[in-house]
């Protein structure tokens, strides 16, 4: 393999996940059915939220953004993996790297955050239910969203920069699937201390800060249901945070596991598989969750394929 700067090539080779060509077609099936549930869910619920006036409401309106963001960082990883896996051609263009490796801190970052709104959502409908309505009014739920996108695409570029400035002077192979920090800050030839300072505190910040947030919601909310005297209105009103609480669960916890080790301290095998987890399949199971355990999004799909079924 061709030995020189990275950051002066205008392409480089993503290793993906195995060499294997047999098992390239495997991985190329099952990824692809993955990606069109997680495009068909994620579409399926803005499309719903949208359609249907009984979830014009702030709860909804946070799931859809949730399902937007969930798409849109599926989307950055995905199609260039499955073009990989598909044609034995694994080369990315510098360009195209820094393009995926932006775009897709940019969503998970901004998830991190909707994921908080979403539970202070939840602690104001369930600890303040008289003044749910004025406390989350529909510009205070456009703020509430808009400071996540405008922090993430802020956040990333920070990050982005601390990676692209660094001296890239090993093999243009970088050994994962897509461009991500921990392989790249593997293949430098300078001091990475400074960019491993700003990966650790980055995602150090987010995710203690968003997982500290969260944590008080819901000790509030499972404070407030305890006091409810009623088993069946407690049962009910839990399982309005059921959904978010699984979707929070299953992403935090890659995440922490992913982010809050040394970079130095990371097994390329540990992170392939940890990515494979949260950018390919998490996308997909969060809108099963929500489609599964809410009573009414399933009354609202079963409306439009009634509403579809009597049109013909």
């Amino acid at each position: 393999m061709e030995i020189g700067n990275l950051s002066n090539t205008q392409e480089y080779i993503l290793l993906g996940l195995t060499n294997e060509r047999a098992i390239e077609i495997v991985l190329f099936l099952l990824f692809s059915v993955v990606y069109l549930i997680t495009m068909v869910g994620n579409v399926g619920l803005i499309v719903l939220t949208v359609i249907d006036s009984r979830l014009h409401t702030p709860m909804y309106f946070f799931l859809c953004n949730l399902s937007f963001v969930d798409a849109c960082y599926a989307s950055v990883v995905a199609p260039k993996m499955l073009a990989q896996l598909l044609t034995g051609n694994k080369i990315i263009t510098y360009v195209g790297c820094v393009i995926q490796f932006y775009f897709f801190l940019v969503f998970v970052i901004t998830e991190q955050y909707i994921l908080m709104v979403m539970a202070y959502d939840r602690y104001v409908a369930i600890c303040y239910p008289l003044t749910y309505t004025t406390r989350m009014s529909w510009k205070v739920c456009i703020l509430l969203v808009a400071v996540p996108y405008v922090y993430g695409v802020s956040d990333a570029g920070v990050q982005t920069y601390f990676t692209w400035t660094l001296s890239y002077c090993r093999s243009h192979a970088i050994d994962h699937f897509f461009c991500s920090d921990p392989p790249l800050i593997k293949l430098s030839c300078t001091s990475t201390s400074k960019k491993e300072f700003a990966v650790f505190w980055s995602s150090g910040f987010n995710l203690t800060t968003t997982g500290f947030l969260i944590t008080v919601s819901y000790s509030c909310i499972i404070t407030a249901i305890l006091k409810i005297r009623s088993a069946d209105a407690r049962k009910k009103t839990f399982s309005t945070c059921v959904s978010h609480f699984t979707t929070v669960s299953i992403f935090y916890g890659t995440l922490f596991i992913y982010y809050l080790q040394p970079v130095s301290t990371h097994t390329i095998e540990q992170d392939k598989v940890l990515s494979v987890f949260y950018a390919i399949f998490v996308p997909m199971l969060n809108p099963l969750i929500y489609s599964l355990r809410n009573k009414e999004v399933k009354d609202a799909l079963k409306k439009i394929i009634m509403r579809t079924c009597s049109s013909h």
